[in-house]
Parts: structure tokens; C-alpha cells; sequence
């Protein structure tokens, strides 16, 4: 059996950063049961991932510049975004800042209305040193009279730490960011791999959306799925992709962590 590093690297080892393009290398990721479930009734968070999983989806994060999730996500589970189930770099157990040893990747979060809380954990963790500072991917509104709110809610989150990311087009009448844009938009920003964690829309856009700059390819380069021994039920969330006419992938590994089978996919 493959370690994690091992594992993640014949997937993601072809993601050469000194390639020139447009959008960042994607790498979707996500655990789900076996009824495809991803959360419980209402979006509630579920611990899908047994340890060993869990380890290997940390690992994963040292690998990519930059971790994304959707505001649905970051309301509900409350994530840190960080690699705190790795081994300490350093064997001296007075040393307990291993968390910056490793690459943390930049927390990223697609918030078209910042409705992200300014007292979570990304935010606590970037104040006291332990994280890094997590943009905000938004939208101005398109309404004059949701606009006062708007700036309120981002002056409030300016305040504490988070950095805005507004892109130069609206969101659209459901409130769902353009994703080719979000893409292009953080690659100039310097992030040259994006690992996305969900939840349930996010992983339908990235399915569903075109590609702008690449319109025959998926937006999506990798996907790791996380298969739990588990039912979840009808009050589960599902993500019910309805993926594009070129969101294609071929079968690359499984590898077994734990309990959970870990299944590897690269974009055809």
C-alpha cells in the first residue's frame, strides 16, 4: 500500500507551476458515502473520512497553493483549512508550531454576499498567527439597494483579516459566482493550484460550468474522492452532478486508507 505522499504525487506530479496559462491546475476533492452522500439534512457537517483519510486530504493540502470552499461549507463546518493532522516536522515535542513547517495553502472562499463570520476560526487563526489570510471571492451587488448592507458586512470583514477578491462581473440570478472567472482571477494573484473541497454547489459548478479560456476542457485537472463504508439516508445531501459535454475523466488509482477507498481521476 502507497503512503499518501505517494499516492497524491502519481496524481497531481504533472502540475508544473512554471507552465504559463490562464487558470490555475484544479483538483476537486471531497468524501461521500455510498449512497453519494456529502452531508446531513440541511447541510450539516458529517465526518465522512476515517483518520487515515483525513491525514491523506492534509497531505493533499501541502501540495497546492491555494484551498477553496464555498460559503455554504465555511458556515457549516466552521474549517481551519490547515495541516494540524500532520506529524510534527520537528521531533522535539517543544516545538508545536509544525503547522507553518509545512506549505499551508491560501483559504479561499467563494462569498458572493460575505456572509462568511467574522469570529471563525479562519479568521481567529489568521489573527493570532496560525493560519494564513483568507480571501474573500465576491461579487459587487448588482441591486443599489442591497449595496449599503454589502459594504457593511465587508468593511466588518476587512476588520478582521480577511482580504476582498471582487471580481469584475456579477454573480448570476441565483447568486452563483462564474467559476472561469473565479479561476482566472486568483491565477493572477499568484495561485497556480487550487484543491477544492466543496460543498455540494461548488462541486456542481465546477462539473457543470464551461471553461472559458479552454472550452473543450473540463474545468476541473484532477478529482480524489473519498469513499466511506457508510449509508447516509435520503436526508443526506447529495451533489447530483450534471457535468458538462466535456467534463470527461479517466481512471488512474484507488488506494485503501483506513477504512475508506480513495479513487483517482484524471480530466480526459
Amino acid at each position: 500500500m502507497a503512503g499518501p505522499p505517494v499516492f497524491l504525487s502519481s496524481l497531481l506530479n504533472r502540475y508544473n507551476p512554471s507552465i504559463e496559462q490562464s487558470t490555475p491546475f484544479v483538483t476537486l476533492t471531497f468524501a461521500q458515502s455510498l449512497d453519494a452522500k456529502i452531508a446531513g439534512k440541511g447541510g450539516k457537517q458529517l465526518i465522512l473520512s476515517g483518520k487515515e483519510s483525513m491525514v491523506m486530504t492534509h497531505w493533499m493540502r501541502t501540495m497546492h497553493d491555494g484551498i477553496l470552499i464555498g460559503i455554504g461549507t465555511a458556515l457549516n463546518d466552521d474549517p481551519q483549512l490547515n495541516t494540524r493532522h500532520l506529524p510534527p516536522k520537528d521531533p522535539d515535542p517543544s516545538v508545536n508550531d509544525h503547522n507553518n513547517s509545512y506549505n499551508l495553502p491560501r483559504p479561499m472562499i467563494l462569498d458572493t454576499k460575505l456572509r462568511l463570520n467574522p469570529h471563525c476560526k479562519l479568521l481567529k487563526n489568521y489573527a493570532a498567527g496560525a493560519g494564513r489570510r483568507p480571501w474573500l471571492i465576491c461579487a459587487e451587488p448588482s441591486q443599489t439597494s442591497e449595496r449599503t448592507e454589502w459594504l457593511t458586512r465587508r468593511n466588518t470583514l476587512e476588520k478582521a483579516g480577511a482580504r476582498m477578491v471582487v471580481l469584475e462581473t456579477g454573480h448570476d440570478t441565483e447568486g452563483y459566482l462564474p467559476i472561469s472567472l473565479v479561476l482566472q482571477t486568483v491565477y493572477k494573484l499568484g495561485i497556480r493550484s487550487v484543491m477544492v473541497e466543496g460543498g455540494a454547489q461548488v462541486i456542481r459548478s465546477f462539473f457543470s460550468q464551461q471553461n472559458d479560456t479552454l472550452p473543450t476542457r473540463s474545468l476541473v485537472d484532477t478529482a480524489i474522492i473519498t469513499i466511506a463504508p457508510i449509508f447516509v439516508g435520503e436526508d443526506g445531501v447529495s451533489y447530483n452532478v450534471e457535468t458538462g459535454p466535456f467534463t470527461t475523466f479517466k481512471y488512474a488509482s484507488t488506494e485503501i486508507f483506513g477504512q475508506d477507498s480513495v479513487v483517482g481521476l484524471i480530466a480526459a
